[in-house]
């Protein structure tokens, strides 16, 4: 939706643009000489719309038609061209490039596009020093551009930079855990073989016993890793003890201290939950609802709720404030760190505006009834 809106803005520029300077030269030139102006701005504003699929292309055949005009223009004397309509549309086309692609292009197309500018300085035919006013503005759009595309562009570098270093240190925290959790469960597979090396020789009859609990100790263990337990081990040593809805109840409960009340629906009744399940569930609702503080102070209506069936567990947190500043896919590194640790356990993850207004974060995990 929001590019649809860029594109008709765009679009709308363009023919007004057009149209504005067509009826500058009808009134001050006479006669048809605006039809070559508004030909040439169509043309670029036409370009610069198309410019999604072939963005380099596109400012190439812009700048080559814009030079091509300016060579016209001088010799059958009509207006300096390219207009206000084509520097806009070549300005967009010329950003564009210099933001998203390689150095070597983005540099050989800023290029072309300050030739463009000297081509327009020479047509011009500056007289005392005066400067004829299409080349001062295709300089000033055209240096704009490229100041502009090179600032998104290293905009575009940073945010890359940090989302790949929350990544990573979401990775590094959940090596730790694993770490932590194959420690404990292979200490506890050591002492129990210990212990079924001491029944052989002691009380052979309680044998078999003892490898089942071993074998049932071994399996738990490998289950644990593969769902990579502990992932999300909150700071509160405390909090890990209690079942995952109180941790729910509490967060909830701290909330509302300083938000709107909370609509809260869990389940009556639940099977346990796998700790990386549990752990997990905790880390959303909290960061969700500190994103709503954050970003929604207006929300007066919040929910969280809470399924559980043979499939997995199922939550969702929504809110009715206003989405203009919620961080979406070039910002919101917290949603990053949920997303990475709901996919790790084979979960899906969304969050973005919901239908009507609001905020929506919605979370399927696999673990449920057993």
């Amino acid at each position: 939706m929001r590019e649809r809106l860029i594109e008709f803005g765009l679009a709308a520029a363009v023919l007004t643009a057009v149209a504005l300077t067509a009826a500058a030269i009808a009134t001050s030139w006479g006669g048809w000489y605006w039809l070559f102006g508004a030909g040439i701005g169509l043309s670029l504003g036409a370009t610069a719309l198309a410019r999604h699929r072939k963005p380099v292309a596109a400012a190439t055949l812009g700048l080559l038609l814009a030079l091509l005009a300016v060579v016209v223009a001088r010799l059958a004397g009509l207006p300096r061209e390219p207009g206000p309509a084509g520097i806009l549309a070549l300005a967009v086309l010329v950003g564009m490039v210099v933001r998203r692609s390689a150095y070597p292009i983005a540099g050989a197309v800023a290029a072309g596009a300050l030739v463009l500018v000297l081509a327009v300085f020479l047509a011009s035919h500056p007289a005392g020093g005066e400067v004829n006013l299409v080349a001062a503005l295709n300089a000033i759009g055209f240096v704009s551009a490229i100041a502009t595309g090179l600032a998104l562009r290293l905009a575009d570098h940073t945010r890359r930079e940090t989302e790949e270093r929350v990544r990573r240190d979401e990775r590094l925290e959940l090596a730790r855990e694993l770490h932590d959790m194959a420690a404990h469960h292979l200490t506890g597979l050591v002492l129990q073989a210990e212990g079924a090396r001491i029944l052989a020789r002691k009380r052979p009859e309680e044998l078999d016993d003892s490898l089942a609990a071993i074998e049932s100790a071994g399996s738990e263990a490998l289950n644990a890793i593969r769902r990579v337990v502990g992932l999300l081990r909150d700071d509160d040593d405390a909090l890990a003890t209690r079942p995952a809805p109180e941790q729910v109840r509490e967060l909830v409960r701290r909330f509302e201290r300083h938000g709107p009340a909370v609509h809260l629906d869990l389940p009556d009744e639940t099977s346990p939950w796998p700790p990386e399940v549990a752990g997990t569930v905790h880390r959303v609702v909290r960061e969700s609802l500190t994103n709503i503080a954050r970003h929604a102070p207006q929300a007066s209506e919040v929910a969280v709720t809470v399924r559980q069936d043979s499939a997995g567990v199922h939550l969702q947190i929504s809110d009715d404030g206003p989405v203009g500043r919620r961080p979406a896919r070039r910002g919101g590194y917290g949603l990053i760190g949920m997303r990475e640790r709901v996919e790790t356990l084979g979960g899906t993850f969304h969050a973005g505006p919901r239908d009507g207004a609001g905020w929506l974060v919605a979370v399927s995990l696999p673990g449920g009834d057993r």
